[in-house]
């Protein structure tokens, strides 16, 4: 472990380390493709953000928390996540959620019910504008209710659920070390940043021969770049006694989030399709299917010469299921 870097404390929630895989599909020329099954983190615990929470619910514990509220999509995968580790551990959830409340519930929405969360539908516009507001007002009445909140924030980026990805990077650099992998290009979606700001972070950590690309499925480039400083001086500050030094291994592309946050379309789904088919490997809608599809585009473009690729598998299983109907079309 690089000198003066100590971890804060953090619960043992995850099923790690998770495999790294070799993945063998056509279009990839000379390169090696090997894809980081994060997507194994468990089973309705999967996904990237059980590695973040580890951290974050040891510190709702720590200032004696008993009710974890966050935010997002319909569809969050971190809600559900949060929702299901509430239920885990004994804490109350509120879910403050972007848009409207469906009649049936589908995918990570309905287990994030089963799991008891209370939640609140807000219309996109409102919950645009006004988060900060709503959260508060979900603490005040958690405190009404004689209950302690703990906020965490969207995807649960921030200068604590960083540490998560950049355990995970020294992880990954001793897969890489097994392999004989010393220059890879670790590939992996963004969407709120703390994954990516992890990464490359521990990345140059512990593998400074990696390149981090985050190919984005909201908001743009520089919304990331600023993100990521935001995130490790966050961290920085927090834990004054941490030297984490300004990553300049990455960069962010904003080519391929198409209609929107949450909003497929075609060469997704049938990114989908053909990986499943081809390796047994399901991406998502939301994240992973468009960075897969953005890093092999980026390949045929001509913008990647690292030997090793390396696809951060993020999860979001749950995800497909609302987009049944897309998929059901590019199965066939």
């Amino acid at each position: 472990m690089p000198k003066g870097l100590a971890y804060p404390d953090r619960l043992s929630l995850a099923q790690l380390p998770t495999p790294l895989q070799p993945l063998s599909l056509p279009g990839i020329g000379e390169h090696r493709l090997w894809c980081k099954r994060d997507d194994l983190t468990g089973c309705l615990l999967s996904g990237n953000k059980i590695r973040k929470l580890e951290f974050v619910i040891a510190e709702a514990q720590a200032q004696g928390a008993d009710t974890l509220i966050t935010c997002g999509g319909l569809q969050s995968n971190h809600c559900r996540a949060t929702a299901l580790l509430a239920a885990q551990l004994g804490f109350g959830c509120e879910l403050v959620l972007r848009g409207d409340e469906p009649q049936v519930a589908d995918g990570n929405l309905l287990l994030s019910q089963l799991a008891g969360a209370a939640i609140s539908y807000h219309p996109v516009r409102r919950f645009q504008h006004h988060l900060p507001q709503l959260l508060q007002e979900a603490a005040d009445r958690q405190r009404a209710a004689g209950r302690t909140p703990y906020v965490i924030p969207t995807g649960a980026s921030d200068g604590v659920g960083v540490w998560g990805y950049i355990a995970a990077a020294e992880e990954l650099a001793g897969q890489f070390a097994e392999r004989g992998i010393t220059e890879p290009l670790v590939v992996c979606a963004t969407g709120s940043g703390g994954t990516l700001a992890g990464l490359a972070a521990g990345l140059n950590l512990f593998c400074p021969g990696a390149q981090v690309l985050g190919v984005a499925v909201c908001d743009d480039a520089d919304y990331f770049y600023r993100r990521v400083r935001e995130d490790l001086n966050a961290c920085r500050k927090r834990y004054s006694q941490v030297n984490i030094p300004e990553p300049e291994n990455y960069r962010v592309v904003e080519d391929y989030i198409g209609p929107g946050y949450a909003q497929g379309y075609p060469e997704v789904f049938e990114t989908i399709a053909t990986v499943a088919c081809g390796s047994g490997v399901v991406l998502d809608p939301v994240y992973t299917a468009k960075a897969f599809y953005g890093m092999l585009k980026e390949l045929r473009l001509g913008h990647v010469t690292a030997r090793d690729l390396v696809f951060v598998h993020t999860g979001g299983i749950f995800g497909v299921y609302p987009e049944r109907a897309a998929l059901a079309s590019a199965a066939q």
